[in-house]
């Protein structure tokens, strides 16, 4: 990883020739990104060579001793600006793939189709894309007018920074990854991937303080099983997120299910 606090690129780190996608992020906190792109499935990845994740410093290039990267808005106001020249300078010294997305609050909302397109890149000539962690009061505006080439937000909320933003879009986009997880089903099983939540899940024991486990995850017939996970995700998403339904609508063959379990939706779905 790209963590390094020297003011040169990192030379030890070409791309490597396994990886179906490559993710550089800038931060003023490199280390700690870079600790938490080791955690679980994204440490597995990297270390199979499935993804090329790369911290980037924003000090990286500074000249001065203090290593500054803010400084205090034009015409007053609280708090501090990421300053452009710092982070032209580590970005362009990087040359990390494109897009370069700035993590923030006007950016595009953050969903499931737009990790399934930020996890397309891998194939494209980029080969990724590449995140920019804003701190502080902001960025000044000439870093994002002409650095970064869009913004994403993952919702509306106030954060410190970019950083655990970034981290959703990451893992969210890895688990995307042909290989990153372990069964191949995973990434179409799961809420969001079909427009519907994901259907409730039961373990053992079959029997928990007088309540009990469905009888039919119990049966062995993993036809019927999967049917009535289809009809309890569609259960499931009109009662918790009835607008995800009504965006994808009820089939008559979702109706058709519904009816098999004897289910019935919330009225008005």
């Amino acid at each position: 990883m790209g963590s390094s606090s020297s003011n040169r690129p990192d030379q030890s780190l070409p791309p490597h020739p396994a990886a179906r996608l490559r993710i550089d992020v800038f931060s003023i906190f490199p280390a700690e990104l870079d600790a938490m792109c080791g955690l679980s499935i994204l440490g597995r990845a990297r270390a199979q060579g499935l993804l090329d994740l790369r911290c980037w410093d924003l000090r990286r290039a500074t000249k001065d001793a203090h290593r500054t990267v803010d400084d205090a808005p034009f015409g007053g106001g609280p708090g501090m600006i990421l300053m452009p020249e710092p982070v032209f300078a580590a970005v362009e010294e990087v040359s990390g793939p494109r897009p370069l997305l700035l993590l923030d609050a006007g950016g595009r909302r953050f969903d499931q189709a737009m990790a399934e397109e930020l996890a397309e890149l891998g194939s494209a000539t980029s080969g990724g894309f590449s995140l920019l962690c804003g701190r502080y009061e902001g960025v000044d505006e000439r870093i994002r007018t002409e650095l970064v080439d869009g913004s994403v937000s993952i919702g509306d909320v106030v954060l410190a920074g970019g950083e655990f933003a970034a981290m959703v879009v990451v893992e969210a986009v890895a688990r995307l990854v042909p290989g990153v997880l372990g069964n191949a089903s995973s990434p179409t099983d799961e809420s969001f991937a079909a427009g519907l939540l994901e259907h409730p899940q039961w373990t053992r024991p079959a029997s928990f303080r007088g309540l009990e486990a469905p009888e039919v995850l119990r049966s062995g017939d993993h036809a019927r099983v999967a049917r009535w996970r289809q009809a309890m995700a569609l259960v499931r998403t009109a009662a918790e997120r009835p607008d995800l339904l009504a965006a994808r609508g009820v089939s008559d063959a979702d109706r058709e299910l519904l009816a098999e379990f004897g289910l019935e939706l919330e009225t008005g779905c």
